[in-house]
């Protein structure tokens, strides 16, 4: 019964990221809303599951993006592995742990797109994907981190409450 949050939830995530978040940019780059979500909801204590939330974020990215569906698999499962692995390890700092996966996360989906889409044969140069495209969509995940940690915490709070 408590997985199914994720549906409403994510849905309103992919409505947002294609509608508000990505019109707002900074040069090329921008948010990248359904990784922060995932990474907040997988850094969280008592949430198991994370990988389910992984998949249906990966569903509906799949859909609404041009990207090939096994780089968004990769990439969003390996947002998923390194924050349970230091969610386990950093558990004193949570936020440090937000920040953390979202700059290695941000970083290596970035850079597995751009090796998929040069295979593919898109004629990009790398220091202009690196300047134009990931170092501001870092800084935007930067800094929609905290307000989206927050308001998972609180989220997970009320699927998963404290017991007395």
């Amino acid at each position: 019964m408590r997985n199914l949050i994720a549906f409403p939830l994510l849905g309103l995530v992919a409505l947002l990221q294609t509608s508000i978040i990505s019109q707002v940019q900074l040069l090329s780059g921008y948010a990248d809303l359904p990784l922060l979500v995932l990474a907040a909801w997988s850094l969280q204590g008592r949430v198991d599951s994370s990988w389910h939330w992984a998949v249906l974020i990966c569903l509906l990215v799949g859909f609404i993006s041009s990207l090939p569906l096994p780089v968004i698999f990769i990439g969003y499962f390996g947002v998923v592995l390194f924050a349970r692995v230091l969610q386990r390890r950093v558990w004193q700092a949570p936020l440090l742990a937000m920040f953390s996966v979202v700059f290695l996360g941000t970083l290596s989906f970035h850079v597995l797109s751009f090796a998929v889409l040069r295979f593919l044969g898109t004629p990009f140069v790398f220091g202009d994907v690196l300047g134009l495209i990931t170092l501001p969509s870092l800084l935007l995940n930067m800094l929609l981190a905290i307000p989206v940690f927050a308001t998972i915490r609180d989220l997970s709070y009320w699927v998963y409450p404290v017991e007395e």
